[in-house]
């Protein structure tokens, strides 16, 4: 099965850097491995406290104290909703990139990135980058209160993904989007420079080197994403 990606072999890493959960955090998250089906009977289930449209509501409703476990169940939970799909891209979401890179911005621009950050959230929920965008220009337009409740939203969903694994060919990270793969890579302060899909739902993705570091990529899991994607877009098999 092989559909195609939109890659972006590009540096966002000084816009990665905004996040307050800490690079070095990673080493002291504890690696849960994703059991699916586990988490389909638990997000289906309207008596278990992970059911999905409660979850949900948390979500939407600025809750800063939902736990990781929450978090994990939230997104991985997302695979089995009607509405899912890895490929989604919001058609306001190319607006807000090419605005955010015309720095600096005057008032009339923020409140253009905003909309429409906000409008690309609303198509696609797990736009992670979007999320980045939002959280800087209210940041800018001084809306504080507003930045660290989508703050904690970006920096919970990046600890889900990265208790997911460690980023090795035994353990990958375990993603739903492919974009996902892009911003750990980001988010670690790499820089993606090749993309492989070595089979049975293993992706590479090779780095440029960092001085005093050993690391030349990172694996990613993206078996469960392609199987669902193969059901529901059989067209995209080729």
């Amino acid at each position: 099965m092989k559909f195609r990606y939109k890659i972006m072999l590009v540096a966002t890493v000084a816009l990665w850097s905004v996040l307050s959960f800490s690079a070095g955090a990673e080493a002291r998250l504890k690696v849960k491995k994703v059991d699916f089906e586990q988490v389909k009977k638990d997000t289906q289930d309207p008596k278990s406290r992970y059911y999905y449209p409660r979850l949900m509501k948390s979500f939407q409703s600025n809750d800063t104290v939902m736990s990781i476990d929450a978090y994990r169940d939230f997104y991985y939970g997302y695979v089995f909703q009607e509405d899912y799909n890895p490929f989604r891209e919001s058609e306001f979401s190319n607006v807000v990139e090419k605005l955010y890179y015309k720095q600096p911005h005057n008032r009339a621009e923020c409140d253009s990135i905003e909309k429409y950050a906000e409008l690309s959230l609303n198509d696609n929920l797990f736009d992670l980058d979007q999320m980045k965008f939002y959280i800087y220009v209210l940041k800018e337009k001084k809306k504080y209160a507003r930045a660290a409740v989508r703050q904690f939203r970006l920096d919970r969903l990046i600890a889900t993904i990265m208790s997911s694994g460690k980023g090795t060919k035994e353990e990958p990270w375990v993603v739903i989007a492919p974009e996902h793969e892009y911003n750990i890579v980001n988010f670690l302060g790499y820089v993606a420079t090749d993309h492989k899909e070595l089979g049975n739902g293993l992706d590479y993705i090779a780095v440029k080197k960092k001085e005093g570091k050993s690391v030349e990529g990172f694996y990613f899991d993206v078996s469960r994403m392609m199987a669902v994607a193969g059901k529901k877009f059989p067209d995209n098999d080729k």
